[in-house]
């Protein structure tokens, strides 16, 4: 028996067909099985078809500070605007950056919209304010009266100790105030504050004046009387603890120290703002190892900070320490042990990624970024439904235009053609449905757009290959042969026109803002998926079709009639008809 020859073998996997097909219909199973699993068995839809506000805001630098939109600032600007945001009870709003100045905020529906823009559009407000008195707040991990309250390590918003650049320094827990000292607390600090307080007469006099006392002070015994009733447990108290004061106000605020647990503040004016901050980062101390907030301030800000350390200083717990406030919520409240002036050191149970966050937090305060908002987008949901609506018949009218024009010219081969398109359909719609949960993404209307268009795209790739097989076949050439032999012209034709269409697609979505970056992803991915079943589900059942005696008879219905596309005779006999004759014998 004589060897096989040796070299390359047919082209497209001709002798294994079905184990593309399997490997195709194992990622179907699994995406569909994801789907319902993970139990998000719908895409989810953006703004615009789900009904809501979109904000853009464009980030601007001030005169003097070139380099301060930078992406960890961005990324500072997003995490306040998520907390204001969420702060109005929004759920399921969206904060992101898109190219290297842009932040994009999506509220969905039943959020004022006026509020939501007054919030999101402002800088951060970021002061330093002394602490008078500090409890435990909420149900959950309550802290007993007059006992303090240990910071964990890891803890996403450490209260630690505020010391000198560069001294020995060690954990220091966050006491809260027993009832009894509450009161005395509050007054003590209020006398020791600037700012005047009201009397009974209504005129203001300064605090540290015999008539500030407890019992006759109604600004104190207001003060007291919202701080026994604010549970910073509840979410819409803590967003209102603090917020709309004035720097010389004397407010309650909320914090946590540990996620879970809340504490609840009274706290004095403020003394320093954030933009008495130069500078602030999380670094490692060179002698402790351990994670700390290093803090440079401006000279003005060195003044002002070195009076209020002076004094806390010498001031028992609570008292001793000053409270971070960002928006009206304490993200860290460290104590001090002695007077700081330019440069300070916040220490305690940091980890790097809580170290670096208080830092951009405080360098915020300091830095010239500003929004302006170049547009504001609001849909309602019965408006978003019509858009979706309507994208959903044009969608459908395309398809069925499509599908015409493959019966109608292709007849037999339009079925493997519906079939790709079937099988494409399913994997675009399972892989934004899990896309949803897992990067956020949203199907808006340019979305569908997109996937309106990725329809065309597909089926031109099945046209190519449907014409390369027509070609060989009208040389002559049986229909078996002529599947191997259109593939690799086919398959190369089709990747150059996805290629240009994912191109073109990823050039879009990098320098476009707002929701035509939605159209830009769904084209891509669709335009990849293209390319996923033409390999393994068109080619393979191509194929296989072509071993069965509808299409290999070339039938008229097949949409492979060698007598209807024109095609040669077969090629063995045109050889013998050109074959010289040899003379005949005498």
């Amino acid at each position: 028996m004589a060897a096989p020859k040796k070299g390359r073998g047919p082209s497209g996997g001709q002798g294994r067909p079905g184990r593309a097909l399997v490997i195709i219909l194992i990622a179907m199973v699994a995406l569909a099985g994801g789907m319902f699993l993970s139990g998000h068995t719908t895409p989810r839809l953006g703004i615009d078809l789900a009904g809501g506000t979109s904000i853009t805001l464009k980030a601007k630098n001030q005169p003097g500070k070139p380099n301060a939109i930078n992406p960890t600032n961005m990324d500072t600007a997003v995490g306040i605007i998520e907390r204001r945001v969420n702060g109005l009870g929004v759920s399921e709003a969206e904060v992101q950056t898109q190219g290297s100045d842009n932040i994009i905020v999506n509220i969905p529906k039943g959020t004022n919209s006026e509020q939501a823009r007054e919030q999101v559009g402002t800088t951060a407000q970021l002061y330093f304010r002394p602490v008078l008195t500090v409890a435990a707040s909420g149900p959950e991990q309550p802290v007993p009266t007059g006992s303090a309250t240990p910071t964990p390590s890891g803890s996403a918003k450490p209260s630690g100790e505020a010391s000198p650049g560069g001294e020995d320094k060690g954990d220091k827990a966050t006491p809260s105030a027993s009832a009894t000292t509450q009161g005395r607390a509050v007054t003590e600090g209020l006398k020791k504050a600037p700012t005047p307080t009201p009397t009974n007469s209504g005129e203001p006099k300064p605090s540290d004046s015999p008539e500030a006392s407890p019992s006759v002070d109604p600004a104190t015994a207001k003060l007291q009387e919202e701080f026994a009733k604010l549970n910073c447990a509840d979410p819409e108290q803590r967003a209102a603890a603090g917020k709309d004061a004035l720097p010389t106000d004397s407010i309650v605020a909320c914090g946590s120290n540990v996620p879970g647990s809340y504490e609840k503040y009274i706290l004095g004016p403020a003394e320093v703002s954030g933009g008495d901050v130069d500078d602030a980062q999380g670094a490692i101390d060179q002698q402790t190892g351990e994670w700390i907030v290093s803090m440079e301030f401006s000279s003005a800000g060195a003044k002002k900070f070195q009076t209020i350390t002076s004094r806390l200083s010498q001031q028992q717990p609570p008292m001793n320490q000053f409270a971070i406030v960002l928006d009206g919520e304490v993200v860290s409240a460290p104590s001090v042990r002695t007077a700081l002036s330019k440069n300070a050191q916040i220490s305690g149970s940091f980890n790097q990624q809580s170290a670096e966050d208080l830092g951009n937090i405080l360098s915020y305060g300091a830095l010239p970024l500003t929004f302006e908002e170049v547009s504001v987008t609001t849909v309602t949901a019965a408006l978003g439904s019509e858009q979706l609506k309507g994208g959903l018949i044009a969608g459908a009218i395309g398809l069925a235009l499509v599908i015409i024009y493959l019966v109608a010219y292709y007849r037999g081969l339009a079925f493997i053609a519906l079939l790709s398109l079937l099988v494409s359909g399913i994997l675009t719609y399972t892989i934004m449905s899990l896309l949803g949960p897992a990067i956020g993404f949203a199907l808006n209307l340019p979305a569908v757009c997109g996937a309106i268009v990725a329809i065309g795209i597909t089926a031109d790739s099945f046209i190519v290959y449907f014409e390369r097989v027509r070609d060989e076949i009208r040389e002559g050439r049986t229909l078996r042969p002529a599947i191997e032999r259109a593939w690799p012209r086919a398959w190369r034709t089709i990747l150059v026109s996805d290629f240009v269409s994912f191109l073109a697609a990823a050039v879009l979505f990098l320098v476009t803002v707002g929701k035509v970056k939605g159209f830009a992803f769904t084209l891509g991915l669709t335009t990849l998926l293209d390319v996923v079943v033409v390999f393994l589900f068109t080619k393979p059942l191509m194929t296989l079709m072509g071993r069965t005696k509808f299409f290999s008879r070339g039938g008229a219905w097949s949409g492979l009639d060698p007598k209807r596309l024109g095609a040669q005779p077969p090629l063995r006999r045109s050889r013998r008809a050109n074959a010289p004759t040899e003379p005949k014998e005498a």
